[in-house]
């Protein structure tokens, strides 16, 4: 059982007017041609959202509830990336400061442009993610008004990345497909419970790279595990998925089918949406392009729409890209 979503994301909409952007639906000719006559595809452009990635969406509507309640809280979360960004932007938009963790073995290229957040405390919180994950939350249990804010592992989070799946239907009230980028599972389960409790026909396809695939493999033996893993471009989808995760029921749920993406294709597409449509995208957001790319055919005579999930690349990385 999961509980129904559509009325909070509702709700998560009317928090977020004003302050997160609208992104655009942008049609791909160039995409639309692999699959043939009658297909349309469009581009949900969340690299140019606010924090430069869809987690602003979450990351307010949790942060706007908590100071509702406790108006001079302090968000504490654990993050290398665009979740630390993403509670930043959120914390400084309501006035409050923000307490990142992150792991000894962040890159320095990441910590630069966390130290410019000027509202957010940085603490290392140990060897690995999992240590700084664990320190964040034992900072949030003291007592001291510091709520933990999690990636993906909660509701409130959910359907603000849910309004995705609202925009879509609204912008695009024909489409017959989403293609949407993996890991956790938060952005899928907010854009699927909200799409199939209101358009039930609309297909939800989540993609994830090949080298890190651990919700689709969950999914298919009935329980989260923790599964091999490889390198890939695509780290915002990378790594293991948390223990009870309420993500897990929903995706198994309301998520149609899994395609899995090879790092060929996710470099092609990222590459491909620099060249074709003058965007910069994070690998991530190449993965939800990529699994297009790989089976145009699968498509063809339908209306898709593809979640560009963010556009948070680093120079070492672009440079690699398009070499």
């Amino acid at each position: 059982m999961v509980e129904p979503l559509k009325a909070l994301v509702d709700e998560a909409a009317s928090r977020l007017a004003g302050n997160t952007r609208r992104t655009y639906l942008e049609p791909s000719s160039r995409l639309a041609e692999l699959a043939g006559d009658g297909t349309s595809v469009h581009l949900k452009l969340e690299n140019l959202q606010v924090s430069g990635s869809f987690k602003a969406r979450g990351a307010l509507n949790k942060i706007s509830m908590v100071a509702a309640k406790a108006p001079s809280c302090t968000p504490v979360l654990a993050s290398t990336g665009n979740h630390a960004m993403a509670c930043s932007w959120a914390a400084n938009r309501l006035h409050l400061a923000c307490e990142v963790y992150v792991p000894q073995n962040v890159s320095e290229a990441k910590l630069t442009a966390l130290r410019h957040e000027k509202q957010l405390t940085i603490h290392i919180g140990g060897a690995d993610c999992i240590d700084a994950e664990r320190a964040a939350r034992n900072a949030s249990d003291d007592g001291q008004g510091r709520p933990y804010i999690s990636p993906y592992n909660d509701i409130d989070v959910i359907c603000g990345q849910g309004t995705i799946g609202k925009e879509i239907l609204e912008d695009l009230p024909d489409v017959d497909i989403i293609l949407v980028s993996v890991g956790g599972g938060g952005l899928i389960s907010g854009i699927a419970a909200y799409v199939k409790e209101t358009k039930p026909s609309v297909k939800v396809i989540g993609c994830q790279p090949a080298a890190s695939q651990v919700m689709a493999q969950s999914i298919a033996v009935g329980e989260i595990r923790d599964f091999p893993q490889t390198e890939t471009l695509s780290d915002g989808t990378a790594g293991g998925i948390e223990e009870g995760s309420v993500t897990f029921n929903y995706c198994n749920k309301y998520v149609d089918d899994w395609i899995m993406v090879s790092e060929e294709t996710i470099v092609k597409s990222v590459r491909f949406m620099a060249e074709h449509h003058s965007q910069l995208v994070e690998g991530a957001a190449g993965v939800a392009v990529g699994a297009f790319v790989d089976q145009p055919q699968r498509f063809a005579g339908q209306s898709v729409a593809i979640v560009i999930c963010g556009g948070r690349l680093g120079l070492d990385t672009l440079r690699r890209v398009i070499a």
